[in-house]
């Protein structure tokens, strides 16, 4: 059986205060956040999304910044930028909310694609250049951005580009009758998010996130990745595969749930579970996919299933 990693079971176990039925979607939070990546959550509203990150935010003891994408949303309402003293006679930088730990994006396919591409240099180099000047990301540096998939009017879909920039993407879904009660329980006096504290700090946060990189993925597990990015590009209903972006995502990935499961070494079921999360968004289908009514989460799904499993070799860790 194995022996989950205490400090992350007290960040899911903290979460769980205040998210009821959704174990997967901290846990996948979690793993990104470890491996150093960003999450995509698709979802119709109401079902506790912003929730889940404030309180991943508490949990940790991280700086949290919402930003509200609208269509007038400008980068610079992102990022920051610099204003004229008249009095010191220079202009002073006014960090946007984009400085801070764990950031929320909400409904980010309501804002222009200039506006979105803001966010890019942040989750993919960890700085921002405004005016010239590049600045350091602090770190812990997560976003979490959030979609409505059910209305599209007056909505920019996320380029290629941007959505290669997420780890993983992931839905919520609703509660079930029960969970539901809890919830409407929990809220009725004080809601729970209000005195929920923080369980580790940000300094045991970062020494995690250098724990997963040490986490062994053996030659075999490396060659299955490779062999599931390869089907993509192969796949009749796929017209573009997983790029090695994603094979690497993968990896880290696996590496971070390894970790979270009290492991330091990955399986072959750690890649088979993650891999629709990872390689789903990165994938375009091709329209005759679409009329079968496969979904991208279901190629990969399939994928996975007809792709053979390495018989790995067991290692000693010492």
């Amino acid at each position: 059986m194995e022996q989950k990693h205490p400090k992350i079971e007290r960040i899911l176990d903290n979460i769980a205060k205040v998210m009821i039925g959704k174990r997967h979607v901290a846990e996948l939070s979690v793993v990104a956040l470890l491996a150093d990546g960003h999450v995509l959550l698709e979802d119709v509203p109401g079902v506790g999304k912003t929730m889940m990150v404030r309180a991943l935010a508490k949990s940790i003891g991280a700086s949290f910044r919402r930003i509200q994408f609208t269509p007038d949303l400008l980068p610079s309402d992102v990022t920051g930028v610099s204003i004229y003293n008249a009095k010191e006679q220079e202009f002073v930088f006014r960090p946007g909310p984009i400085m801070g730990n764990i950031i929320l994006a909400d409904e980010i396919n309501r804002t222009s694609p200039k506006t979105q591409s803001a966010l890019l240099e942040g989750m993919e180099e960890a700085s921002v250049t405004i005016d010239g000047v590049t600045r350091l990301l602090e770190k812990p540096f997560f976003v979490m951005a959030t979609q409505n998939p059910v209305e599209y009017e007056g909505t920019y879909p996320l380029p290629e580009a941007q959505l290669d920039r997420f780890l993983l993407k992931m839905k919520m879904g609703y509660p079930d009758a029960s969970e539901e009660m809890e919830v409407l329980e929990r809220a009725q006096y004080i809601p729970p998010i209000v005195e929920l504290e923080s369980v580790i700090s940000l300094e045991e946060l970062r020494l995690l996130q250098e724990e997963v990189k040490e986490v062994h993925v053996d030659g075999t597990i490396k060659r299955y990745i490779v062999e599931l990015a390869s089907r993509t590009r192969e796949h009749k209903h796929i017209f573009l595969g997983a790029s090695p972006r994603g094979s690497i995502a993968l990896m880290k990935a696996g590496q971070a749930y390894a970790l979270l499961k009290g492991r330091d070494f990955v399986l072959p079921d750690d890649i088979q579970y993650l891999a629709p999360y990872i390689f789903a968004h990165r994938i375009i289908l091709k329209p005759e996919a679409k009329y079968e009514g496969l979904s991208a989460e279901d190629i990969v799904e399939i994928i996975v299933t007809k792709t053979p499993v390495p018989v790995q070799r067991l290692v000693n860790q010492e």
